[in-house]
């Protein structure tokens, strides 16, 4: 499971003990020690969510030795999680339309002023969602390119994934910057080709 940190996301309390309850399903047995590692979380915290799991009948502990203690999911903690997990899927479904929703709404500004034929640079989730919201829009993808020699002629949403120099020969009406971390490297490298040739560049 993902560690949700970052200005906007963070832990809440139902995440964390989420997070205890997929680690216990995914490897049983356990010790707090293991619990910390899987979860990101501190000692002293993984010990106060487990004081209110056991507390709750959802995890026993079982002595491994004398100061050591191993723990497993019990079928009340199995059905906690499966709760759990469903309204944390639903969440970030929730999330995922929402940035899909942004992203087009950017997207279509293009659209309206005939901008339609499209690169779009960054191989990235973000490349994903904008790929997602250009199926249902009047736009064609005339290119996708990326830095990373290792992404090259791989597949990303059925289209081929190219080097930067491609974009030297192709005809586009603007270049969509795919990337939230390395929008402003990419801007910087890819400017002075896309003024010479009156080319707008786009961040979304």
């Amino acid at each position: 499971m993902l560690h949700l940190s970052g200005q906007f996301v963070r832990p809440s309390t139902e995440y964390r003990t989420l997070a205890i309850l997929e680690a216990l399903a995914e490897t049983p047995h356990l010790s707090q020690s293991g619990l910390g590692e899987r979860t990101g979380m501190s000692g002293a915290m993984v010990n106060s969510y487990l004081k209110d799991l056991r507390g709750k009948n959802c995890v026993e502990a079982r002595p491994v030795n004398a100061r050591k203690y191993e723990y497993l999911l019990t079928d009340a903690g199995e059905r906690l999680r499966r709760d759990l997990f469903s309204a944390y899927c639903a969440e970030v479904v929730r999330s995922y339309t929402a940035v899909k929703s942004l992203v087009r709404r950017k997207l279509q500004v293009l659209e309206e002023r005939g901008q339609k034929r499209l690169v779009l640079f960054g191989a990235s989730e973000t490349c994903e969602i904008a790929l997602s919201a250009l199926r249902h829009m009047d736009c064609t993808v005339l290119a996708l390119l990326d830095n990373d020699p290792d992404k090259h002629s791989q597949q990303l949403a059925g289209h081929t994934i190219f080097p930067p120099h491609v974009l030297e020969t192709l005809t586009c009406d603007a270049i969509v910057i795919t990337s939230f971390g390395q929008a402003d490297d990419i801007f910087q490298h890819i400017q002075p080709l896309a003024e010479s040739r009156n080319i707008p560049v786009v961040k979304l």
